[in-house]
């Protein structure tokens, strides 16, 4: 993967979130793809936070969706990998997080979502 591709990638992906447009986010991935993420886990309670499968995936934006009608994403860093990208981003209340994508043939296979933890000493 070279970083031109990865910044296509990125540019593609943030402009399909911020339309809301589910279709156009899962043009990225790949039939069997496995996603995981905590808010899947909140999203999905019975998918412990894994959710297999571009028909899945679209349940879970699409339910994820109608719970943050004014998402927003803005790309804060791209990080590339041989067959792994890392997009981080923050949300439309500002917050930090991150996609670890695994492509393959130009579709991402594996994918997780990640959160900025609260800065140690400030969870109870």
């Amino acid at each position: 993967m070279d970083q031109s591709w990865a910044e296509s990638f990125a540019r593609r992906w943030v402009r399909a979130w911020n339309a809301h447009d589910v279709e156009a986010v899962l043009a990225h991935f790949a039939e069997d793809v496995v996603f995981t993420s905590p808010v899947a886990a909140r999203v999905v309670p019975d998918s412990g936070g894994v959710i297999r499968g571009r028909a899945a995936l679209r349940a879970y934006w699409t339910a994820a969706l109608r719970t943050v009608p004014d998402l927003r994403f803005e790309v804060e860093s791209l990080f590339v990998g041989v067959d792994t990208l890392m997009i981080a981003y923050r949300n439309q209340r500002g917050d930090l997080a991150a996609e670890v994508l695994e492509v393959r043939d130009g579709l991402v296979v594996r994918g997780h979502g990640a959160y900025r933890a609260a800065p140690a000493g400030t969870v109870s």
